[in-house]
């Protein structure tokens, strides 16, 4: 299943175990099949009653997961303790070159890969009241490229991480709320989707890359995000901008 595949499902769907399906059928397409999606701060979203802190969902391998939660290494796992100090998405084998690991943390990293996680990076995801959450992608495959692959799952984390709030918490969610964003805020989000810069976005309207970035600000308020990324994700949620598709491409649930 495609990006635009998993969009067009996660809409559809109310089941949060059939969102986590479709999230890891997605990754797995892009060949990290290994995934886990967690809250890292005290307001977490509800989680499934199988997981244990901080996980709300996870398919890593069941031994790991087994050794990981009674030896409570989400004490010092490494992916728990830098996401809140990473602005973006990151590889865990690029941690130790970012920081200065403890030994407890170092050992969590090499006992992951030993596990069957060899290749894997993270997403960290920040809500606008300092919420954290993070969604992780691990293969299995000693070939697996994760930083080819890192912006396409940062992309797909992010639609996850929407959906996932609109089914656990459906009254909060916002998903029929009105934004009331103006043509122009709609335009600067759809060519930031096909991947233009401002200055591109400024050519192509024939304004100023400062005024294409007082759009973004405005739109980014409006829709209460705190990055581009993401607002162009709940904007494509809330139906305001269309996500492009390739012709052909898929979208049966």
């Amino acid at each position: 299943m495609d990006l635009f595949g998993f969009i067009e499902c996660a809409k559809r769907t109310q089941s949060i175990k059939a969102l986590f399906d479709l999230l890891v059928n997605c990754a797995s397409e892009e060949g990290f099949s290994e995934v886990a999606y967690g809250a890292l701060t005290c307001a977490e979203p509800p989680r499934l009653p199988e997981y244990l802190p901080p996980a709300v969902t996870v398919n890593f391998p069941p031994d790991w997961c087994h050794r990981y939660f009674e030896r409570n290494y989400h004490v010092m796992d490494p992916v728990v303790r830098r996401t809140p100090m990473t602005s973006g998405p990151f590889l865990w084998d690029e941690l130790a070159k970012q920081f200065q690991l403890q030994s407890g943390e170092q050992r969590v990293l090499d006992e992951a890969r030993e596990a069957g996680l060899k290749h894997a990076m993270s997403v960290p995801l920040f809500g606008p009241f300092g919420q954290v959450s993070v969604v992780s992608f691990a293969s299995p495959a000693d070939d697996a490229d994760p930083q080819y692959r890192i912006s396409h799952l940062y992309i797909l984390a992010w639609h996850f991480h929407l959906a996932f709030a609109e089914i656990a918490r459906p009254s909060e969610s916002g998903c029929n709320r009105k934004v009331p964003l103006s043509d122009r805020e709609k335009d600067c989000l759809r060519w930031a989707a096909e991947g233009k810069s401002s200055w591109a976005i400024g050519m192509i309207l024939k304004i100023s890359e400062n005024t294409v970035n007082f759009h973004f600000k405005n739109a980014m308020r409006k829709l209460d995000t705190t990055s581009r990324t993401q607002a162009i994700v709940k904007a494509v949620r809330l139906n305001l901008i269309e996500f492009s598709a390739s012709p052909g491409l898929p979208t049966e649930c």
